[in-house]
């Protein structure tokens, strides 16, 4: 195929974002607005969405998420939607169903969450998943309901922490550094990371590629959450915090979800420490 033809084609690819105007969801929109003809939903009432002819307003509790999907007919529907747990969980039965009628792929946000009763070690893709959390439990549902498709309908995105400058993370850090509050570390904790940026160019890839299956969305190193957190606000300015260690265990204990079967390509790897140089700015 000539290369002019298949520009056109993914340009005529149709992207419709669950979520679109929550921080993760605004990412995505920004990264595949230029490549491919994207859409995305919001919930509350702000003019910026509201003028956008590429945006619906959807009520995850109230509206049918049929309704959007009939307007739009996506190839692709990326899922970053929060809020009511039961009303996501009515929406992605739904949206499978809408996939088993329709040439259409779902990649669904979720998060290393679904590993939180593991304690000893990292996870890997094709891990058992248990959760002691209600959140992870509610993403393990989910991805359980998409793990019953044929697997080239769905794509499972285990997120970890998310860092970058427009992070509600990093915003917390700095007010708290600023109002001179304790930030909360744990430093028992082993975690990887990863970035708004980085994350949306590997989700831009896994789309442009068709990719499907099960993918781990983080850095390929770990670090304890303390030290990240103190390079962080190093990074941040030249501030001289108060730090509150927490400690829910004598142990150190994982929650990191790293690659082993379906790892991206070397140019969409990156370590912590790129996440802090690269992502994090006074």
């Amino acid at each position: 195929m000539a290369k002019g033809r298949r520009k056109k084609d993914e340009r005529n690819k149709k992207v419709l974002i669950l979520g679109g105007s929550g921080f993760l969801g605004n990412a995505i929109y920004k990264e595949l607005c230029n490549y491919f003809d994207t859409y995305g939903t919001y919930w509350s009432a702000r003019r910026s969405f509201e003028d956008n002819q590429q945006f619906f307003q959807y009520d995850l509790a109230e509206d049918d998420v049929f309704e959007i999907l009939e307007k739009v007919r996506p190839q692709v529907i990326i899922s970053a939607v929060r809020g009511n747990f039961a009303a996501q969980i009515q929406a992605h039965r739904h949206i499978t169903e809408y996939l088993l009628q329709n040439e259409c792929v779902l990649y669904f946000l979720s998060s290393a969450n679904v590993f939180d009763a593991y304690r000893q070690y990292p996870s890997y893709e094709f891990d058992k998943t248990l959760s002691e959390s209600v959140y992870g439990r509610l993403k393990i549902k989910i991805e359980n309901m998409l793990l019953r498709l044929p697997q080239e309908k769905m794509g499972i995105l285990r997120v970890p922490m998310v860092f970058g400058n427009a992070s509600p993370r990093i915003k917390e850090i700095k007010q708290f550094i600023w109002d001179n509050e304790p930030v909360e570390v744990f430093p028992k904790l082993i975690l990887n990371v990863t970035s708004d940026d980085k994350l949306t160019q590997q989700i831009h890839y896994l789309v442009n590629r068709n990719k499907t299956g099960i993918f781990h969305l983080g850095s390929q190193d770990l670090v304890h959450h303390e030290d990240f957190i103190k390079e962080v606000v190093e990074r941040i300015g030249n501030f001289n915090p108060i730090y509150k260690r927490v400690y829910t265990t004598n142990e150190e204990r994982y929650m990191a979800v790293l690659p082993k079967d379906n790892k991206l390509p070397r140019n969409l790897q990156f370590g912590y420490q790129d996440v802090i140089d690269h992502h994090i700015t006074r």
